[in-house]
């Protein structure tokens, strides 16, 4: 018997809201033991995903080593002014999670054998990817969840071909 998406799927999808800040994301996730969540809008469909690579991208979007070493001392001076000029408003404001998301949702069918999922997960270099029924998002596998598969006698045997 073939193993698929349903039966190695998380079934409770936790979901954060778009409108959270990276603070409130980062508890979160820190809470749950987990590197990244779904993302859901107002009425709490899931429209993206965020992950800890995503925060972590954004700090080192702000600060860009590269581009200053370009910069005469007197250039590097006229930027430091006028950073801190705009970031002394800016810092003020916080940045949600709406403006650090992926706002694709990657899925596969929920009948998806599992070594599609695997390979699907791996060509597009994903840790996590939604399972579908219809245009309905029912659940979640991850990296962790096929790691259990490895570590099951009973789904490894599943997952071979039948002699």
């Amino acid at each position: 018997m073939t193993i698929t998406a349903t039966d190695i799927m998380t079934p409770s999808v936790k979901a954060v809201p778009q409108g959270w800040t990276m603070q409130q994301l980062t508890r979160f996730l820190t809470e749950h033991e987990i590197t990244g969540s779904p993302v859901c809008d107002e009425e709490e469909r899931i429209i993206g995903i965020v992950t800890l690579k995503d925060v972590a991208e954004f700090h080192w979007n702000q600060v860009s080593p590269e581009n200053e070493q370009r910069l005469s001392d007197e250039d590097r001076k006229e930027v430091r002014r006028l950073r801190h000029f705009l970031f002394e408003g800016l810092a003020q404001m916080p940045v949600e999670v709406r403006d650090i998301m992926t706002p694709m949702i990657m899925a596969v069918d929920e009948h998806c054998p599992v070594q599609d999922v695997a390979n699907t997960m791996m060509d597009k270099h994903l840790h996590r990817i939604f399972v579908k029924r219809g245009q309905d998002i029912i659940g979640i596998i991850t990296t962790y969840d096929m790691l259990r598969i490895i570590a099951d006698p009973d789904m490894i045997r599943r997952c071979l071909p039948a002699s």
